[in-house]
């Protein structure tokens, strides 16, 4: 195991080459580690890579690193999770530039039913701070689990009103598992370990550097149903979490404020766009995404047997039905459509139960 995570782990360390190369490595080689047996001329033919990746391919130093990675994670406790991996969050694999690796400590389900992502300004008010724990008081009786990024402000509160209502939380953080920034939320980082966690794409000894703050917020923004925005300035850093969620195809939510207060004009903005969905409280959230308590357990299958499809995605259906399972890649190319309008159109038909998502980023009917 531990030489096959060295491989996993080493991939997505070659210089230049970052998620989307990486898995376009595997899938042509094979493997994590076919990759770095493969010859150099095999490698140049591979489309995005030419000679130069190539080159950074077979000359590439990092396997000693990669070792030093695996014993941290086996001294640490930490979960690796590969991209092809069961365990990898299956709303990720909707994402094209999901990460190849996650590092995950904790205890909590990166798979659950439910799961929503809160973001918003550092410099939360009061108001913001009272609606983000109302929210999650909102949210509570659905078992949510609650996503941010450890942050001041808006992310803070919702982490620790998610541990005070009983709520699964995860911290997506911007650098290795080996630090707590800033450091001064160690208290309530340590409480998410016993019912949620600390989730990142970086290795250990990665300092929270400014670039890798946009980076880090993919991985809030696609491994949610949906990402609530709560109080933006209108050039604040969840705005591009927001974004990002709306590319991906997530539901995005956004709670208005007064049209003078400068805290909430990134809110405001995206309403006024209609790039987010304006809402007032957390019963809003559950009824936009289907989750009444008056939903039973047959109701996927009802719906499997008369969901109505759009013209692309009935012959997205076909082509799934003809060939019993099949990649994205290959479903993409038959469909004529781009990754990401099929990811986001899977992502919706398996949510409503059409399609079953496989390892290895195949598809089947349900």
């Amino acid at each position: 195991m531990e030489e096959n995570l060295k491989y996993k782990i080493a991939i997505s360390l070659i210089p230049s080459i970052g998620d989307i190369l990486a898995k376009r490595l595997v899938a042509y080689c094979g493997s994590a580690e076919m990759v770095f047996k493969e010859k150099k001329t095999a490698l140049e033919k591979i489309p995005g890579i030419g000679s130069v990746n190539a080159k950074s391919v077979i000359n590439q130093n990092i396997f000693e690193r990669a070792e030093e990675e695996v014993r941290f994670i086996q001294k640490n406790n930490i979960v690796p999770v590969f991209y092809l991996d069961s365990s990898y969050p299956k709303r990720l694999t909707h994402c094209y530039d999901s990460p190849v690796m996650l590092y995950f400590k904790g205890h909590t389900n990166l798979n659950a039913e439910k799961m929503i992502s809160i973001v918003g300004t550092r410099d939360a008010t009061e108001y913001g701070k009272k609606i983000c724990e109302k929210l999650i008081s909102d949210l509570a009786p659905y078992n949510v689990t609650i996503v941010s990024g450890l942050a001041y402000g808006v992310d803070i509160c919702a982490h620790k009103s998610a541990i005070e209502n009983n709520l699964p939380t995860i911290c997506t953080l911007a650098h290795g598992l080996d630090k707590i920034y800033p450091s001064v939320h160690s208290s309530t980082a340590n409480k998410m370990l016993e019912n949620g966690g600390w989730l990142t794409d970086f290795i250990s000894n990665t300092k929270p550097d400014k670039e890798n703050f946009p980076k880090r917020n993919r991985i809030v923004a696609g491994i949610s149903d949906a990402t609530i925005v709560i109080e933006s300035k209108i050039n604040g850093g969840s705005l591009i979490t927001a974004e990002l969620a709306n590319g991906y195809g997530r539901d995005v939510f956004a709670f208005p404020g007064r049209v003078d207060d400068i805290c909430s004009a990134g809110c405001n903005a995206f309403i006024k766009q209609n790039k987010a969905s304006l809402i007032q409280s957390g019963e809003d959230v559950i009824k936009a995404l289907g989750w009444e308590e008056n939903t039973t357990k047959k109701a996927p299958k009802q719906q499997k047997l008369f969901v109505e499809l759009n013209p692309e995605e009935e012959k997205l259906v076909n082509v799934i039905k003809e060939k019993e399972a099949i990649a994205i890649d290959d479903l993409c190319l038959f469909c004529n459509l781009p990754m990401s309008k099929v990811s986001a159109m899977l992502l919706t038909l398996e949510f409503s139960g059409v399609v079953k998502s496989l390892p290895g980023k195949m598809y089947r009917l349900n």
